[in-house]
C-alpha cells in the first residue's frame, strides 16, 4: 500500500466522521423537543431541496439528457406509491400521534437520497487524489466541510419519524458508509458508466424531492413558528455555499 492510498483512506475516514459528529450532534442531546425538531426539519428540508435542484438534477440531466426527468419523476412516483398505496395506515402530525412529524418511509427514502450523494463525494475525493494529488486535497476539504450538516441532516429526519436516537446515529454512520464506499471504489473502478451515474441521480433526485417537498416542507407549513420559513432558506443556502466550493474546486 503506496503513501497515496494510505491517505485517501485516511481523508475519507475524516469525511465520514464529520457526517457522524454532525449525526452525533442531534442523536446525543438528551431531550430533543419538538420545537428543536422543527428547526431542524426545516433546515433539512431546504438543505435536500438544494441537493436536488443544484447537484442532483443538473448531473443526471449532464449524464442522461432529455431522459433524466423521466427517471426523476420515477423517483418521485416510487416513494409516494411506497408512502400511501404500500403502507398503510400511514398519517402525519397531530392525526394519530403527536410526536411523529413524517413517515418512516420519508426517513428511509431521504436516508437513500444521502447516501447515493455521499457515495459520489467520496469517489470525486477518491478520484481526485489518485489522479492529481494536490487537487484532491482541496476537494477533500471542500467536500468535508458540508459533511457535518449532511450528518445532521438525516439524523433530524429520523429523529422526526419517531425513530431512536440509536437509529438516527446509525443512519448518520449509514451515509458516511456511503462515502467511504464511494473512497474505495476507485480502486476497483477506474472508470463509472456515466449512463448508472445518470440513473442513480435522476432517481435519488426525484425521490429527495418528493420528501422534502410533500413530507418536510407541508410538516414545517402546519406550524405556528413563521421563523421557520427562513430556516428553510437557511438550509438551501448552506448547501449551496458548500456546494459552490465543492464546484470550484473541482472546476479549478
Amino acid at each position: 500500500m503506496n503513501e497515496v492510498t494510505i491517505f485517501i483512506i485516511i481523508a475519507g475516514i475524516v469525511a465520514a466522521g464529520a457526517e457522524i459528529l454532525g449525526g452525533a450532534f442531534v442523536a446525543w442531546r438528551r431531550d430533543v423537543s419538538k420545537k428543536i425538531q422543527e428547526y431542524l426539519i426545516a433546515l433539512g428540508a431546504g438543505f435536500l431541496l438544494a441537493l436536488v435542484m443544484i447537484d442532483l438534477l443538473p448531473e443526471s440531466i449532464a449524464h442522461l439528457g432529455a431522459t433524466a426527468p423521466l427517471w426523476m419523476l420515477f423517483g418521485f412516483s416510487v416513494i409516494h406509491f411506497v408512502e400511501h398505496t404500500v403502507v398503510k395506515h400511514l398519517h402525519f402530525g397531530e392525526e394519530t400521534h403527536s410526536d411523529i412529524m413524517i413517515s418512516k418511509i420519508a426517513s428511509y427514502s431521504a436516508f437513500w437520497g444521502l447516501f447515493i450523494h455521499a457515495f459520489f463525494d467520496g469517489l470525486a475525493i477518491s478520484a481526485g487524489m489518485y489522479f492529481d494529488f494536490s487537487l484532491g486535497i482541496m476537494i477533500f476539504l471542500a467536500i468535508t466541510l458540508h459533511k457535518f450538516p449532511e450528518g445532521l441532516t438525516i439524523a433530524s429526519i429520523m429523529l422526526a419519524s419517531q425513530q431512536t436516537k440509536k437509529t438516527a446515529l446509525r443512519a448518520s454512520a449509514g451515509v458516511a458508509g456511503g462515502t467511504m464506499i464511494g473512497i474505495l471504489m476507485i480502486f476497483f473502478l477506474q472508470n463509472v458508466d456515466p449512463k448508472i451515474t445518470g440513473y442513480a441521480f435522476a432517481f435519488s433526485a426525484g425521490a429527495a424531492l418528493y420528501v422534502s417537498a410533500s413530507d418536510l416542507i407541508p410538516e414545517i407549513n402546519r406550524s405556528d413558528n413563521r421563523r421557520l420559513s427562513l430556516v428553510v432558506f437557511g438550509g438551501m443556502v448552506l448547501f449551496y455555499l458548500s456546494g459552490l466550493l465543492v464546484h470550484e474546486v473541482i472546476g479549478h
